[in-house]
């Protein structure tokens, strides 16, 4: 062989190991791809580019992370089927779609029951929160613990709410929620099941009156700009549940397990802090954009809970009354 076939028969084998090379790295990164409803710039998409950055950082780039927010995955139905088959490794979902696997998540959707963030940790760290999660692993998926969103007060853009008196004829956009919805009879609105994605247009063609969100949903949504009027009234206190595929965790090594799992631990406390601390700052910008806040006082909110009690004798059964019970003895006994 002369000496130029000599060098191009090495130059053949280097590029064709360092092609191997490549293609093996390829092949042993392992993409973590997660689901979620919101705008990344709500406290739940930095929460999970806090996480991105976390798992791509502690594993040298042998992770990636792939995030679909604003549902660009698909509906519920879809992150779970996603999350079964391991062609989805993360996802978040509200509780009340997530009863269909536990009467325990319906913990969440009676009014009044946790009544500050304090009370929230204690409800979704504790057992109650835990057992709900672990009702999901038989259908191949881990519930490794809840972010939230908040707590529900009523925004509408007809006229100040600061009695029960006020609130007659509104159609309020409600979520599916059977408690849901009868919570919001029971403050003498009209509910008006409205597709999350529509809320906006609906508000501005007056459609509906206004909607219960928490104050984050609101602002990084821009509902201020279709509503004049917030009555602070946290009725309801809505978490989300984060899930992993339980293929996908069995198929990692303990050390990487533990990875996944530590950074989820650390997310979920920036998570919870960034929704907590983001209020007062996003009630003093909604004042400055002209949306008038009521506030109202102890004496007003406990006629709002009188008249919320009928849910629980609508709804006790199905949630079940001994776990109302703990929930509210677990809230007493930290008071």
């Amino acid at each position: 062989m002369d000496t130029s076939k000599a060098i191009k028969s090495a130059w053949l084998a280097g590029t064709a190991a360092i092609a191997l090379g490549v293609a093996g790295a390829v092949s042993a990164e392992t993409v973590i791809r997660i689901a979620h409803p919101n705008v990344p710039e709500h406290p739940m998409g930095q929460g999970f580019e806090y996480f991105k950055e976390m798992i791509e950082t502690r594993s040298d780039g042998e992770f990636r992370v792939q995030i679909f927010d604003s549902s660009k995955f698909g509906d519920f139905d879809s992150v779970v089927q996603g999350l079964q088959t391991n062609t989805l490794q993360m996802g978040s979902a509200s509780t009340p779609n997530l009863s269909p696997f536990s009467d325990n998540f319906l913990i969440f959707d009676m009014p009044f029951l946790i009544p500050d963030y304090e009370s929230a940790d204690l409800i979704t760290d504790g057992p109650i929160g835990k057992e709900a999660a672990q009702s999901l692993e038989s259908s191949g998926i881990l519930g490794l613990g809840y972010i939230e969103i908040g707590f529900r007060h009523l925004f509408n853009n007809r006229r100040a709410i600061e009695s029960l008196d006020d609130t007659d004829g509104l159609k309020i956009r409600s979520t599916p929620s059977q408690a849901h919805i009868a919570t919001l009879e029971s403050f003498g609105v009209n509910p008006t099941p409205v597709a999350w994605s529509e809320v906006y247009t609906a508000m501005q063609q007056e459609t509906v009156d206004g909607i219960d969100i928490d104050l984050n949903l609101a602002w990084y949504n821009n509902f201020h700009e279709v509503t004049d009027n917030l009555t602070l009234v946290g009725s309801l206190y809505s978490p989300h549940l984060v899930m992993l595929s339980k293929p996908f965790y069995d198929s990692l090594d303990p050390a990487d397990q533990l990875m996944v799992l530590e950074a989820f631990t650390e997310m979920k406390l920036f998570q919870r802090n960034l929704i907590r601390s983001n209020e007062e700052r996003i009630l003093e910008q909604m004042a400055e954009e002209g949306v008038e806040i009521v506030e109202l006082s102890e004496q007003q909110r406990e006629a709002w809970m009188e008249a919320a009690q009928p849910v629980y004798d609508e709804f006790g059964d199905e949630v079940g009354r001994d776990l109302i019970e703990a929930a509210r003895q677990t809230i007493e006994a930290n008071q």
